[in-house]
């Protein structure tokens, strides 16, 4: 019988390890495959989800029943991550010129890709595009957010979602050989 999650939530709040276990447990698999979308290295990942697991059950007080947990769980995540990728000194490729009409917010071409095939080719993807990509097509955020999150300007950020958007579809042009 599964453990109610709202249950296991308190055991971890009252410092019960069979709880935090339960937690880690159920929600693992899942941060893993998030941090991995942000860094290339596997140990990193795993590195970055200890992390991450220690921030959450340290601030677990500060969860307060409403809303998603597995929502507020993801953001400590993704906050990890680009922490790691700040400490990086993670540099931002600028394109020598992108047109201000192509850097739109309208999807493209992450919307015609299945998400298996986004996730197999962000590994040959740089930081900076990797980063931008999966704060917008991945985890939903606006150009706004991920500027102020990163320290950049709006531009930048809509920069590096074009630019990774145009090596998605070079690399998968290249990977099942057809023609863009």
């Amino acid at each position: 019988m599964r453990v109610p999650l709202e249950q296991i939530i308190e055991g971890c709040k009252r410092g019960n390890r069979r709880a935090q276990r339960q937690l880690y447990e159920r929600f693992a698999p899942a941060m893993y495959a998030l941090c991995r979308r942000y860094v290339r290295d596997e140990q990193v990942a795993e590195d970055l989800v200890a992390e991450g697991f220690y921030k959450a059950l340290t601030r677990l007080d500060q969860y307060e029943g409403s809303g998603n947990f597995e929502g507020w769980l993801r953001r400590i995540f993704v906050n990890e991550a680009l922490m790691y990728l700040r400490k990086q000194r993670m540099r931002w490729q600028s394109p020598d010129e992108v047109p201000a009409s192509e850097l739109s917010d309208r999807p493209a071409a992450e919307s015609q890709l299945a998400a298996a095939e986004i996730l197999a080719l962000l590994d040959e993807l740089p930081p900076g595009y990797r980063t931008v990509f999966n704060l917008y097509a991945i985890e939903g955020f606006k150009h706004r957010e991920i500027a102020d999150l990163l320290g950049i300007s709006i531009n930048t950020s809509k920069s590096q979602l074009l630019l990774a958007r145009k090596k998605l579809q070079e690399l998968l042009a290249k990977r099942y050989g057809y023609e863009r």
